[in-house]
């Protein structure tokens, strides 16, 4: 969902946050900027799922460390969602993997806590614009590695497939065929560039994937 910027109607918002304090600090100023709705607010992953689907927002902020689900499982969930938020990782650890990790989860910017006020404004503004993010990082250098380009699901796919599991197995496991798995192999090695099993795994050892990306998810048919 873009919100134009010639559109002068207010960017709607739903905040999600562990911290009470936080939450209520965000939510104070969200509210006061005449630029934004503010839709919904939640303590949970789950809490913040269902207030945005049954009202669709602009933009989600929320906390990556969110109870139950977490950040990384929320914004997977979100992303099967018609009408979905386009989703603000607002976070510590500006610096080390989290940025990276929430963009190739699908998040559409990150905001550190410890930076000024106006910069989370800023880059949700931006964010509902269709833009992405991510100040600490270099998009266009990140978009060029193969891991950045796999989704979710083949990542957990690549990571089954390093710990030697068999095509039937992976069916089983996934609940999917063995003509599924077949399909999404193809995709994987493509996107890769590699040619067989052996070269996908030697590939998934060498690119140090941050542990917190292999996350096990449901293979659709």
């Amino acid at each position: 969902m873009q919100h134009s910027k010639s559109d002068n109607t207010p960017i709607s918002v739903a905040l999600a946050d562990s911290n009470p304090l936080v939450l209520s600090a965000m939510s104070e100023i969200f509210d006061r900027d005449p630029r934004f709705s503010l839709v919904a607010t939640s303590s949970t992953a789950e809490g913040f799922l269902g207030a945005v689907i049954r009202v669709p927002v602009d933009v989600g902020v929320i906390d990556w460390n969110l109870p139950v689900l977490g950040g990384q499982k929320l914004i997977e969930v979100l992303r099967e969602q018609a009408n979905a938020p386009r989703v603000v990782i607002y976070g510590d650890d500006a610096k080390g993997d989290l940025p990276r990790l929430a963009m190739s989860s699908g998040a559409a910017g990150f905001a550190a806590r410890n930076g000024p006020v106006d910069s989370l404004l800023e880059t949700s503004i931006s964010v509902a614009s269709g833009k992405m993010v991510f100040p600490f990082l270099d998009i266009r250098e990140l978009q060029k590695d193969p891991i950045f380009l796999l989704t979710n699901r083949e990542r957990t796919l690549l990571d089954a497939l390093s710990k030697g599991s068999t095509n039937r197995e992976l069916a089983k496991e996934f609940g999917i065929s063995a003509n599924t798995v077949k399909f999404h192999l193809s995709n994987l090695y493509e996107k890769l560039s590699v040619q067989s099993r052996a070269q996908a795994i030697a590939f998934y050892y060498s690119s140090r994937l941050p542990a917190e990306a292999k996350r096990t998810s449901e293979f659709p048919e």
